[in-house]
């Protein structure tokens, strides 16, 4: 497969995508820088972590006007595979590809740690076959406290679009579990076609045993074997 890894002023985690999809995975994964108009015939699109253009104004609002988005949407439209992590989830829900927005954490802090995300709702690239199951993975950010209005909120729930959701270890529901104050201790949502997923925590950062916990290895073979059946 081939997947465009979006590189833009201040992101920090491209490399690391880069190196999961080769490395671990023996996959053809490219970065694209946020200036260019050529995504260069990807499979799949991620918009990685990181403070693009220093989060300045608000996370991924300048972001959205990057050259660049205006073909990552077009890919969107025609069903393509985007997945944003963490300031990719920002960027996606500021460029218009998902609903709601991304606020300050609710203790006003800068929060890196493991979190217990459970997979749940539809069927998307990224957690085919993988519904059900909680997986420990690591999160790091200021704004990843997700909020939308009452009526959006209604229809993510009832359309199954709410695919990772905060919990403790044995997959409950907890106040304690819910690191950053997201509305509905939401983690992860896709837009109405299921092609379009943003998530918070970093699957990239644990899919290599040298780093003690391959939970997030689970969510990429998801993605490869989905599109190894397109």
């Amino acid at each position: 497969m081939r997947f465009a890894v979006v590189s833009f002023p201040g992101s920090n985690c491209d490399d690391d995508c880069v190196r999961v999809l080769t490395e671990v995975f023996g996959q053809t994964a490219f970065k694209v820088r946020h200036d260019e108009h050529d995504l260069r015939a990807p499979d799949a699109i991620l918009l990685p972590g990181g403070f693009s253009f220093g989060d300045y104004l608000r996370c991924g609002a300048i972001a959205r006007f990057s050259p660049i988005m205006a073909e990552v949407q077009a890919f969107a439209a025609r069903g393509g595979p985007v997945v944003g992590i963490c300031n990719g989830f920002q960027i996606l829900t500021e460029a218009g590809l998902l609903p709601g927005a991304l606020r300050r954490n609710a203790g006003l802090s800068f929060i890196c740690e493991d979190a217990y995300i459970g997979v749940e709702g539809r069927e998307t690239p990224l957690t085919r076959g993988v519904q059900g199951q909680v997986l420990r993975i690591p999160i790091a950010h200021n704004e990843g406290n997700y909020f939308a209005d009452t009526e959006t909120l209604t229809a993510l729930e009832a359309e199954g679009r709410v695919i990772f959701r905060y919990v403790a270890p044995d997959g409950r529901r907890t106040a304690e579990a819910n690191p950053n104050g997201a509305a509905n201790d939401i983690a992860g949502i896709c837009n109405a076609a299921g092609n379009v997923v943003g998530l918070m925590p970093h699957p990239e950062r644990c899919a290599e045993a040298l780093l003690g916990n391959t939970d997030g290895r689970r969510l990429f073979e998801s993605l490869l074997a989905g599109e190894a059946q397109r």
